[in-house]
């Protein structure tokens, strides 16, 4: 199967995670709060500009990855430069996904990551973890 034909599902699955939802979430909630300089909508997602304090873009990077094992359907870059690090956030071409990217770019501005987590749910994202299997529609 190549890439072309390869279906990428609209969830996130932790199941092999080394955090929990709770803590992946506080996570963001910490970064954002003490780094983030700004955000915008780009043409194909979104970018946060933050502060490159010590250690910032090697947290940015690990939190990156981590993201990316479990919700493949998102794609990260990173570019350090003058103090700023800018991070660019996209998704696959569907529009779930966008709805997804969409709260994520909310969220980083309102901070109510447990208010994002529930929203989500209440559409049908899907977050499975080790202990609880599936969280989001039932069925799902």
């Amino acid at each position: 199967m190549d890439d072309k034909s390869r279906v990428i599902a609209i969830a996130c699955d932790m199941t092999d995670a080394p955090d929990t939802p709770e803590e992946r979430l506080a996570e963001y909630h910490r970064l954002f709060g003490q780094h983030l300089i700004s955000r915008e909508r780009t043409a194909d997602g979104i970018r946060f500009r933050l502060r490159a304090d010590d250690g910032v873009e090697a947290w940015v990077r690990d939190l990156s990855a981590r993201e990316k094992a479990c919700c493949q359907f998102y794609n990260f870059e990173l570019a350090a430069g003058d103090g700023i690090l800018q991070w660019d956030v996209t998704v696959i071409d569907d529009d779930f996904a966008r709805a997804v990217l969409d709260e994520f770019y909310r969220t980083a501005a309102s901070g109510d990551w447990t208010g994002a987590r529930q929203r989500l749910s209440d559409v049908g994202f899907v977050v499975r973890t080790r202990d609880s299997g599936d969280e989001g529609r039932p069925g799902a």
